[in-house]
C-alpha cells in the first residue's frame, strides 16, 4: 500500500517560508500571465503602483480589501483575508499587542 504525500500550506511554508499576501498575489499574477496593470484592472481598477506595493510587501490590504481582491480573482476569500491578517500580526508584533492588553 502506498501513501501519497500531502502537499498543503504547511509543506509550502516549510519549503518556501511564510506565505504572505505579497507572495500570494505575485504568484497568482505570474501563473495567470498578467502584468501588474492587467491584474489591477482585473481587481477593479487598482493602479500598477498599488499592485507593486502589495507584491513587495510595502502595503498590506485591509481584510475587507483582501476579500474584495479574492472575490475579483475568483479565489477563496477567507484564505486571502487570513493571509492579510497574518501579515498585520507579523508586522505589528503580536506579543507587544498582547502585553498592552
Amino acid at each position: 500500500m502506498t501513501t501519497k504525500k500531502r502537499y498543503g500550506t504547511k509543506e509550502l511554508e516549510k519549503d518556501y517560508g511564510a506565505i504572505t499576501f505579497a507572495k500570494l498575489l505575485h504568484t497568482y499574477r505570474i501563473t495567470s500571465e498578467l502584468t501588474q496593470s492587467e491584474l489591477g484592472e482585473k481587481i477593479g481598477g487598482l493602479s500598477r503602483g498599488i499592485i507593486c506595493d502589495y507584491e513587495n510587501g510595502r502595503r498590506i490590504p485591509s481584510p475587507a480589501k483582501a476579500a474584495e481582491i479574492a472575490e475579483a480573482l475568483g479565489e477563496i476569500e477567507s484564505y486571502w483575508v487570513q493571509v492579510a491578517v497574518q501579515d498585520y500580526l507579523r508586522q505589528y508584533d503580536l506579543n507587544y499587542i498582547v502585553k498592552l492588553a
